[in-house]
């Protein structure tokens, strides 16, 4: 028996959860049958549904543990997004079913009893029992051994469950025992890049339901960019003219039209099958959703901006929204590479700054110089081995401080300020950063939000521990709003090139244009587009902009934030036109210690710099 073979004969719908009480028909919405029946074929251990709303998703998740409390006992494991949803779930969906389902009456003890057989969020039955957690306890998931485990709105899940990592993760651990385990995962998809379901899919065979036209018989997959209405003598939408309209012959479908025409459906694969079975639906297919409440949904969304676009892009065509401060794609990043000779500084470049992210087993610096406008090229990589705990590895960086990079006019510049992450190992940096001065050395600490009132603030004196001694006051901190300045390396990012024939007319790049070196590796591209900028909701249901990783390792955009910040701290944000002028003099007169022009009030003394031949007095103007 398949789960909609027992639904059919068994299932009936409760009157306060079902606007269609009574029982149940799989044939109302067919392409269900082919999602529940994929729980019991016994090929297929993962299931992945990724949808809209108002398809049903919910009503199958009970005919999976319905069915299986009544006819293939076992353990079963429900998870929702937080204990109160485990909480509402079993009391307003869960329980209205096993009252009135007639054969699930005698399986589950009666909920007034003392036996504890019926909790809330526990129930036995004969050979099995049903647990319902919240992704956001992590005693909950790691509690038990469970053979059937159903994962409902998984991109709701927290990042982590409290300390002890993915929630989803963490769950299929329960199943490791089971030869016969199933896994089902389902959501309405959020932020492309950042949605757990969307990545569950994309690993899965990538099942559509294809529906057949009912003049032309052309099967196809719904879309809403054949949903199409009529405009008024006035240029009003008039949604209530919505038709769905045949990719083929172009014949429009009523709702009714539309409805038989899904009935006939099927699903179909796009990917070859490896044990993972992924299901994709939007609203179109819905028998209770009427096309015109879709034009209508659409249009005020549209009216609305983006924060309204995004719930009708998930929550009714069951797709990921993409934000507007997306991450360009690495590989037209990796096609638009320059050439300059290597390790060498172009042109343009002015002043080099640095930024050092510390990690377990290694230090990796990147290298950018800076001209005019902020235009800026990465002119080297460097991956220090050891470690925060090998001396070698900060000598390695001290030594890095006095290092010149030939410049294409000649001569050479060396770094004016190196930024460096105090977020991991902080004692060892700030010691490091005590003995080398902080002149040219940055220690920074990065924060996250928009609402800053500038994207650099400091330097604050901040105690230090030294050899087991704290040191008040013993070291400046920098901190750095890591948001700000990922969202403007995107937008520069963005930046259209002027083209080999408008070059040579005299074009030149836009203000803060990023140029990267032929000699630049994918995996270093990949990290440089490493996050994501999404839209999240608060507690209070605010909403808020925030940088999400798509990949786990974003070394290279990290180092590009700090050497940016060292950027505004060595003052290149506020310099004026005489300023940039003494710089190309400078580099005019040969090689020697870059410096920022002048003094700024928010940049503190830097009496303590050094440099292979000590600091030197600067000619007029100096800045020391």
């Amino acid at each position: 028996m398949t789960i909609s073979d027992w639904a059919d004969q068994n299932r009936r719908l409760s009157s306060e959860a079902s606007a269609e009480p009574g029982q149940w028909r799989t044939s109302r919405a067919e392409y269900q049958r082919g999602i529940m029946d994929a729980i019991t074929d016994a090929g297929m251990e993962t299931v992945v549904i990724m949808s809209s709303s108002q398809i049903g998703k919910s009503e199958s998740i009970l005919n999976m543990v319905g069915y299986h409390i009544d006819h293939d006992p076992a353990p079963i494991m429900v998870v929702m997004p937080t204990e109160r949803d485990a909480e509402t779930w079993s009391k307003d969906r869960f329980s209205p079913m096993a009252r009135d389902t007639a054969c699930l009456q005698d399986k589950i003890s009666n909920p007034k009893s003392r036996d504890g057989n019926n909790k809330i969020l526990h129930k036995r039955f004969a050979g099995g029992h049903l647990t319902i957690v919240g992704a956001n306890a992590p005693s909950g998931l790691a509690s038990r051994p469970i053979r059937l485990l159903l994962c409902d709105e998984v991109d709701r899940y927290p990042f982590s469950a409290g300390a002890e990592g993915d929630p989803v993760n963490l769950a299929r651990k329960r199943t490791v025992t089971f030869w016969n385990r199933k896994i089902v995962l389902v959501s309405t998809p959020t932020n492309k890049g950042a949605s757990r379901i969307e990545a569950a899919f994309e690993e899965s065979d990538q099942r559509r339901f294809w529906v057949p036209c009912p003049e032309c018989g052309t099967e196809q997959i719904l879309t809403w960019g054949q949903v199409k209405w009529e405009k008024g003598e006035t240029g009003a939408h008039r949604p209530d003219t919505a038709r769905y309209h045949c990719a083929h012959c172009d014949a429009p479908w009523k709702d009714e039209t539309r409805w038989g025409a899904i009935a006939k459906g099927h699903w179909k694969a796009e990917a070859p099958f490896n044990g993972t079975a992924g299901f994709h639906l939007n609203e179109i297919y819905s028998p209770w959703v009427r096309l015109e409440a879709m034009a209508k949904a659409f249009l005020s969304a549209h009216a609305g901006g983006d924060d309204t676009m995004k719930t009708f892009v998930n929550t009714s065509l069951g797709e990921t929204w993409m934000e507007s401060g997306e991450a360009p794609d690495w590989q037209r990043l990796y096609d638009r590479r320059e050439h300059w000779p290597s390790r060498a500084l172009p042109d343009g470049a002015l002043f080099l700054t640095a930024g050092a992210d510390v990690q377990k087993d290694r230090i990796e610096v990147d290298v950018w110089a800076w001209g005019r406008g902020l235009e800026s090229w990465l002119v080297d990589h460097i991956v220090i081995e050891g470690g925060p705990g090998d001396p070698a590895c900060w000598q390695a960086l001290t030594d890095l401080l006095s290092r010149t990079w030939e410049h294409g006019r000649g001569g050479a510049l060396p770094l004016m300020k190196l930024a460096i992450d105090t977020g991991y190992e902080t004692s060892a940096v700030y010691a490091w950063a005590r003995q080398v001065g902080f002149g040219q050395v940055v220690p920074v600490k990065g924060v996250e939000g928009f609402n800053r009132a500038s994207p650099v603030s400091g330097p604050t004196f901040v105690d230090a521990t030294i050899g087991g001694k704290r040191l008040r006051r013993g070291a400046r901190l920098w901190t750095v709003a890591t948001a700000t300045f990922k969202s403007e390396t995107y937008r520069f990012l963005r930046l259209e090139r002027p083209t080999e024939e408008e070059r040579a007319a005299g074009a030149v790049p836009p203000p803060g244009s990023l140029h990267l070196p032929e000699w630049v590796e994918d995996e270093w591209l990949k990290q440089l587009v490493g996050e994501q900028l999404v839209s999240t909701r608060t507690k209070r249901g605010f909403s808020k902009l925030e940088w999400q990783k798509l990949r786990e390792r974003n070394e290279a955009l990290d180092c590009r934030v700090y050497a940016r910040a060292a950027a505004w701290i060595a003052g290149a944000d506020r310099w004026s036109e005489k300023e940039w002028h003494v710089l190309e003099e400078d580099l005019q007169r040969g090689p020697g210690l870059a410096a920022p022009p002048t003094q700024h009030a928010s940049a503190p003394s830097h009496a303590e710099g050094r440099s292979q031949n000590g600091w030197i007095a600067r000619r007029r103007g100096s800045w020391l």
